[in-house]
């Protein structure tokens, strides 16, 4: 998802909130500040939450806002019924918190690395972003790292977990999305619930991908629909790897030891190449569907790219699970778990292995 960049709590990437607020009484004062926000934002998140049925059963509410809440309870039974995720009160409340995004995630890296600048919190281990319920915040913080010369990105999220420690609601940020796009997405969030591994982003998000894409493909046959293989799947696919390519590029780049305005033309040179790539693929491929453009057009830096590759760098792994696992979601989640109790060097290892053999 090119910029739900499914969050969890702290960034956008769920974390659980107790144990975050007891570290707070360890911190400095800017670390008292963001965490402050943050208790806020889920206390008022919390507050706006309302049973979803009620409003079903309420004539009084909109006749799409019902519509849709419906359609959101058939999926969230469907997750727990025939795809073994969490049976909870999540995503059976609901709460219109008037804005477009629940969040915005902050993304740091150096001028010449796509290493991101990374931030640890208890349980949840280190994540690659920080969350904020505040646009304005998010701006503040990001405009404080590019004066130490960091390249920055701020993001907008639409929902994030946090990992059953509440029940989550279903937002109005998720409710203009289309039938797929939300059943995915609360497919997606539950899997997080069912497993998450501390401090590894690409194995969270790729398994809850997988789960994600899985799903939805059984979602559909259980109403009677084929299984997707729509046009915007496909060309989200191509634009994550034309990013992935430039990607590439820019890592050999920055390894070249050339000197640094040198470099600074040459990485410029590659946004430029980027940009020029796109509209090529988007006016040849797409028949000129232009939905990424501003996105594209926008100005580029190194922070701009970290969520490529985040959600599905091993999809093609659990995918391979899976089948292993002959399609038995418990024998699956019971597998992919195993994986997730490896030191991180064994598990991406194995992990790589499932790719090779698939």
């Amino acid at each position: 998802m090119l910029t739900t960049l499914v969050i969890e709590l702290l960034d956008r990437i769920h974390r659980p909130w107790v144990p975050l607020l007891g570290a707070v009484l360890l911190s400095g004062c800017s670390s008292l500040d963001y965490y402050g926000q943050l208790a806020r934002g889920q206390l008022a998140l919390l507050h706006a939450r309302q049973p979803v049925q009620t409003l079903i059963d309420d004539p009084a509410q909109p006749q799409r806002l019902r519509q849709r809440l419906a359609l959101t309870q058939a999926a969230r039974t469907f997750a727990s019924a025939s795809l073994g995720l969490p049976d909870n009160g999540s995503y059976r409340v609901y709460a219109d918190i008037r804005r477009p995004y629940v969040v915005w995630n902050l993304f740091a890296t150096a001028e010449f690395s796509l290493q991101p600048e990374t931030h640890c919190f208890p349980i949840a281990g280190c994540v690659a972003y920080r969350g904020y319920y505040q646009l304005s915040r998010a701006r503040g913080a990001a405009a404080l790292l590019k004066q130490q010369g960091l390249d920055t990105w701020v993001g907008g999220v639409e929902a994030y977990s946090t990992l059953g420690w509440f029940d989550d609601p279903l937002l109005n940020t998720m409710l203009r999305w289309d039938d797929d796009r939300l059943a995915a997405l609360i497919f997606h969030e539950l899997a997080h619930q069912q497993l998450y591994v501390p401090g590894d982003t690409a194995f969270n998000e790729s398994f809850a991908s997988f789960v994600e894409r899985e799903g939805l493909d059984q979602w559909r046959a259980s109403r009677g629909l084929f299984t997707r293989g729509d046009e915007d799947s496909r060309r989200r696919d191509a634009l994550t790897r034309l990013v992935l390519d430039a990607r590439e590029r820019l890592e050999q780049l920055y390894a070249s030891g050339l000197p640094p305005e040198r470099m600074r033309q040459a990485k410029a040179g590659e946004f430029e190449r980027l940009r020029r790539d796109y509209r090529a693929m988007r006016d040849r491929d797409w028949g000129g569907y232009n939905r990424f453009d501003a996105w594209m057009e926008g100005p580029m830096n190194n922070a701009k790219l970290l969520p490529f590759g985040l959600y599905d760098q091993w999809v093609p792994a659990f995918a391979a699970l899976f089948r292993e696992a002959g399609g038995n979601w418990q024998a699956f989640y019971r597998r992919a778990g195993e994986l997730g109790d490896l030191p991180q060097q064994e598990r991406m290892r194995a992990l790589e292995s499932l790719v090779a053999n698939r």
